[in-house]
């Protein structure tokens, strides 16, 4: 029997993901599923540069404004939702669209995960707080300390995955390493062959200009855009809730950590912006980075006019539509 499709929507930030998904489900039976660690957040819109509500009102995204910014979403969180939202869409005799840039994400539902210990609330409040007021270079040392091979692949300034790492240890007594090399037969390289088969045929697509001039422009554009909507003010309210403080994981996203610094007196204006460009540039050559690596990944030219023609051939050639 084979197996249903889905389609993958890869790409760096402003490289023109959301646009083309957008085309292709005006031509395709498809539903979209986001694929972004920041999206999932209510009320970080401008900065996140999510889908405008009239958008979404006509081409509904899932996974997107499911948690409040307080909430901790683990790659594992994304991996049973997303399974389960391909499910129901596959069930409905439609293709799941997944497009985002959120790589984790993608490579963890291809892959699998590692059969680790749930999210820790107070654990993981205890680590953010021990991060507020050590800073997490602190917080990678301690890590370093109980689970070397983890901290060596973890860069101290990835708050996200250093406090999953730390988490894992710390409520279970048994190390992030440790329960990779269970999983894969005692190899801790989270490369190694996974355990349970991605069940869809899915054809991997990547949109990015050419040249890497035209996406740091391109990248500029948008935030100083961003700027202009209103993105100082959409910090300035998340500030105001008493639940949220720079240090959690939705408040360091790009763009939000450099609004945040700003308000708190720490840079001027052309500073937040310029740091705030270079950050956002910084995430596209990591996101690029995971892609480089990608096996079977056909590549698009934001710029290009015959996108989804081109998709559409693809399709076709691996019978995904007729």
């Amino acid at each position: 029997m084979s197996l249903p499709p889905a389609i993958f929507l890869m790409g760096p930030t402003a490289s023109g993901k959301t646009d083309l998904a957008l085309e292709l489900a005006r031509v395709l039976p498809c539903e979209l599923i986001s694929v972004d660690s920041a999206l999932v957040y209510r009320g970080m819109d401008i900065g996140t540069a999510k889908p405008s509500p009239e958008v979404l009102e006509s081409f509904p995204h899932r996974l997107i404004d499911i948690r409040e910014p307080n909430e901790a979403y683990s790659a594992a969180d994304f991996c049973a939702d997303a399974r389960a939202a391909m499910a129901d869409i596959t069930a409905a005799g439609r293709i799941p669209l997944l497009v985002g840039g959120t790589m984790l994400y993608f490579k963890a539902l291809l892959e699998g995960l590692a059969d680790m210990p749930s999210a820790d609330p107070a654990v993981r409040a205890n680590i953010e707080a021990q991060a507020a007021h050590e800073g997490w270079g602190a917080i990678h040392r301690c890590l370093a300390e109980v689970d070397p091979e983890s901290a060596a692949r973890i860069h101290p300034n990835d708050p996200q995955r250093l406090t999953r790492a730390l988490e894992v240890y710390r409520s279970s007594g048994v190390t992030m390493t440790e329960y990779r090399m269970r999983q894969h037969g005692g190899n801790a390289d989270s490369s190694a062959p996974f355990i349970e088969q991605f069940p869809y045929t899915a054809i991997h697509l990547a949109i990015a200009p050419r040249e890497r001039a035209i996406l740091h422009e391109r990248i500029a554009v948008r935030f100083r855009l961003m700027l202009e909507q209103g993105f100082i003010d959409e910090v300035t309210r998340l500030r105001a809730r008493n639940d949220l403080h720079a240090e959690l994981p939705s408040m360091r996203a790009v763009g939000y950590r450099q609004v945040w610094e700003y308000l708190d007196g720490k840079t001027s204006f052309d500073e937040m912006t310029e740091r705030g460009i270079i950050a956002t540039r910084q995430l596209a050559k990591r996101q690029l980075t995971w892609l480089r690596g990608w096996s079977q990944l056909q590549w698009l030219d934001s710029l290009a006019r015959d996108n989804v023609s081109r998709v559409l051939k693809s399709l076709k050639a691996v019978s995904i539509c007729s």
